[in-house]
């Protein structure tokens, strides 16, 4: 845990769908030509995940905007192409496949869950497509072509973990979601009790969809932890909370790497459900920084209708300034000469403080910060970890993609 300094500082309704992309429909090709570049976005804007696929679209199109108006990239209009993903896998590989083939996108982002971007980066991999997934996950991704700019388990997890056991104890109960994010990431937590002296007293994997948890909720007042892990994911899921606020044990202490930071739970959800959350994360709407306040200024300025600015759409945006600023060094969309500005030490000024890309494995290095929720869900930001390294692919496993590519998710029990 010397890999970053802490410092101490101060501190529901689905949006309506917005179909008007900056050129941008369901039929992608419509409107495209030769004198634009364009981004390939694949995100929810429909379905369990829309929450957060909303964030993330409209976080395009404001970078866009911007750029655009800015003089675009080497003298062209940035062109959004952006199909509807829907929270299916399937549809998210047919939709990549068109971006592609059909298309001719010069760099796609996108995706929320883990399984939608392990769906379709093989595809990304089999046609050399430069691939951003602008989105917290559950780490390990070693790939020549994706770049993977949001937090992962050194920035969250080892944080958020040492905190945790340092001030409530070290039982821990583990309530996660059943599938590769919510298991690895639980791998995660173990590996990260073992390390600080913690014990997992429970630990439970739940279907994506479920949305009953009265038997989970026994078993953690049997277990009796310390605190508890929850590392659950759609909307659906986070019913969890409202059932927790009436059976739950009062006044437990929680911690996270994805709640309130992406999906806005304790916006959504009654006081005092999420009372003694602790979630990691690089960014968050309440996070009172300048450049933050500025951020969520702009967003709201153009997306007033929204319900909440959360870390994936800081994410996304930052994600197209490194990509823009990468083909801008570049002087060219080549796939081959972007990666090479990329794998550079490629750094950009983001809304969440400075964020570069770390050579040898493809994922971002950044500031994170520890926010926490009162029985009001009031949220404050009361530690900052500075500059936190993705260290642990190429410190455990050797990876550096500058010179070769695995390309394979690694996980902390292999």
């Amino acid at each position: 845990m010397k890999r970053y300094k802490r410092l101490f500082i101060n501190g529901m309704s689905l949006i309506l769908l917005s179909l008007l992309f900056v050129a941008c429909s369901d039929d992608s090709s419509s409107g495209s030509n030769e004198d634009t570049i364009k981004l390939g976005v694949l995100e929810d804007r429909s379905g369990d995940f829309a929450l957060v696929g909303i964030q993330k679209s409209h976080a395009v199109e404001l970078a866009v905007e911007e750029i655009n108006e800015n003089g675009g990239l080497l003298g062209k209009q940035i062109e959004i192409i952006a199909p509807d993903t829907q929270s299916d896998d399937k549809r998210f590989q047919e939709m990549a496949r068109k971006l592609i083939l059909e298309d001719e996108v010069d760099v796609i982002m996108g995706a929320f869950s883990s399984a939608s971007r392990e769906a379709i980066r093989p595809i990304m991999e089999q046609n050399k497509m430069l691939y951003f997934y602008n989105n917290q996950y559950e780490g390990g991704v070693a790939s020549k072509y994706t770049f993977p700019t949001g937090a992962v388990p050194e920035h969250q997890v080892m944080t958020v973990m040492e905190y945790m056991i340092d001030n409530y104890g070290s039982n821990i109960y583990t309530i996660a979601a059943d599938y590769n994010f919510g298991q690895i990431t639980a791998d995660w937590v173990r590996v990260a009790a073992e390390d600080l002296g913690g014990e997992i007293v429970g630990e439970e994997f739940i279907p994506l969809g479920e949305s009953q948890f009265n038997s989970s909720i026994n078993k953690i007042q049997k277990a009796k932890p310390d605190f508890l892990v929850v590392l659950l994911t759609g909307e659906k899921q986070s019913s969890f909370y409202e059932q927790w606020n009436t059976s739950g044990i009062k006044d437990l202490p929680m911690a996270t790497t994805i709640n309130m930071a992406q999906q806005y739970e304790h916006i959504r959800t009654e006081a005092p459900a999420l009372a003694n959350m602790h979630v990691a994360a690089p960014f968050m709407e309440e996070l009172d920084t300048p450049e933050a306040e500025a951020f969520v200024e702009k967003f709201r300025e153009k997306f007033p209708d929204d319900d909440y600015v959360g870390m994936e759409a800081e994410a996304q945006y930052t994600g197209v300034y490194l990509w823009a600023k990468a083909v801008e060094q570049a002087g060219t969309t080549d796939v081959d000469a972007v990666i090479e500005e990329l794998e550079s030490g490629l750094s950009y000024d983001a809304p969440s403080g400075t964020v570069s890309i770390d050579p040898k494995s493809h994922h971002a290095i950044k500031d994170i910060y520890l926010f926490h929720a009162d029985d009001e869900h009031n949220v404050s930001n009361i530690f900052k970890w500075e500059q936190v390294e993705p260290y642990w692919l190429h410190e455990e496993k050797g990876i550096d993609l500058t010179k070769d590519s695995p390309n394979e998710q690694y996980t902390p029990i292999d």
